[in-house]
């Protein structure tokens, strides 16, 4: 699909099912939706333009960036907006609709996937009907492919129909698995104007037909990758000469865990992987692990990173080895404002195919439009996080997610309502 403008969102959500983009490497998905909205004569803002390309977190190295953009290039993406880009994937579309006399409205949607394989067998629909990803080891398993469908949806809406009058800023952001790209994007001018934001999201355990005004309070999050770095011996015959880089990866896990609750609120650690790859008579000279920590509130988060890095450090000088680590993501938390939940709840109940609103619920993860709701409101502005229904057949981030394709046309519908009434 060299072109998308003459797709249906369901056409264009399966296309981009297809061909998946794990987070920073999303140059088709981002060229492709650049090249309907140039059409559209929406100013564009992409790559280094979209969002600040030296706060960027978790980054994968120069030559995984560019390869992805030679597949993109294979995969039909227009050159014109690949070579705006310059190696940074974001975009930002901006376009006066109407007589532009009422408010700069904001819609936030992610667009990246993960990095897993998707299900193959006949009981997964996408593999069934031929639109499973054609990407190893990358899928759209948290409905990124739906968010991206209705954030195009949504410029048509306006081209077709119109009934606003004002600035329409769609921001299209890369890398939010992980919470990479959510804290570069908001660091730019493009949200300093922006009175009304609206963040969305496909499934999250609700129906099809059920749509959440707000959801709200996620947990702050951060995640390090970790690196100790010892001195190998043989484990039989000179054991004393080394310096046990997985000792002291053990001994952190087992201390991480032992990080007090706080009287605040809620806190969470969990170390997600750990790789030291020696021969069982070996010591072992190095060991990497990926930890991520959470708070109810920002400062909680900070109270958890502060506390797992100094595990890491007293675990390595326990051990006498070396450590260091990076910050691979992290995202903040938000409470939603009330005008603008009233208005998207309004926007719900006169929706053709919406049977349930639910004004607020608590978001049980984390999220890193965050940085982006925060940034809206310290400017002034207003924003929220809206649910939209999608039946998920299985869970997020699993083998077998999907999404019921019919909650495209409901979330176009509903944020749309709810801009026309802002």
């Amino acid at each position: 699909m060299a072109q998308i403008r003459d797709a249906t969102l369901t056409e264009l959500r399966r296309d981009l099912h297809a061909h998946p983009e794990a987070g920073w490497k999303e140059f088709r998905t981002t060229a492709l939706i650049a090249d309907e909205l140039d059409d559209r004569g929406y100013e564009l803002y992409l790559g280094p333009e979209a969002v600040a390309p030296d706060s960027r977190l978790g980054v994968p190295d120069d030559n995984e960036i560019a390869a992805a953009r030679d597949r993109a290039r294979e995969e039909g993406a227009p050159e014109e907006h690949l070579e705006r880009m310059d190696g940074i994937t974001g975009l930002v579309a901006e376009k006066t609709c109407g007589d532009g006399s009422g408010p700069t409205v904001g819609v936030r949607v992610d667009v990246d996937a993960l990095e897993r394989t998707e299900a193959s067998d006949d009981d997964h629909r996408p593999a069934r009907e031929g639109f499973a990803s054609t990407h190893p080891d990358e899928m759209h398993a948290c409905g990124h492919d739906g968010h991206t469908a209705i954030g195009v949806g949504i410029a048509r809406e306006f081209d077709e129909r119109g009934g606003f009058d004002g600035t329409l800023k769609l921001f299209f952001q890369p890398a939010e698995e992980g919470g990479r790209g959510g804290k570069p994007m908001s660091e730019t001018d493009h949200l300093a104007d922006v009175e009304y934001l609206l963040a969305l999201h496909l499934g999250l355990g609700l129906e099809t037909g059920t749509v959440v005004a707000s959801y709200e309070r996620p947990l702050a999050n951060a995640k390090l990758d970790v690196t100790f770095e010892g001195e190998p011996a043989h484990a039989g015959g000179r054991p004393n000469e080394g310096r046990n880089a997985l000792q002291a990866a053990a001994t952190a896990i087992q201390n991480l865990y032992a990080i007090p609750r706080h009287e605040d609120g809620g806190t969470r650690v969990n170390v997600g992987e750990v790789h030291s790859p020696n021969a069982q008579n070996v010591i072992s000279e190095r060991a990497t692990m990926r930890v991520e920590v959470r708070g109810r509130t920002a400062d909680l988060n900070e109270y958890m990173l502060g506390e797992a890095e100094r595990v890491l450090e007293h675990a390595a000088g326990m051990h006498d080895v070396d450590v260091s680590t990076s910050l691979y993501g992290k995202t903040t938390t938000f409470d939603a404002d009330d005008e603008v939940v009233e208005v998207v709840a309004d926007a719900a109940e006169s929706a053709t195919a919406v049977e349930e609103v639910r004004e607020r619920k608590d978001f049980g993860g984390s999220e890193d439009a965050s940085y982006l709701i925060r940034r809206v409101q310290e400017e002034g502005g207003r924003a929220t996080y809206v649910g939209i229904g999608a039946s998920n057949p299985a869970g997020h981030h699993t083998a077998y997610f999907d999404i019921d394709e019919l909650a495209l046309e409901i979330g176009v519908e509903v944020v749309a309502d709810a801009i026309r009434d802002f």
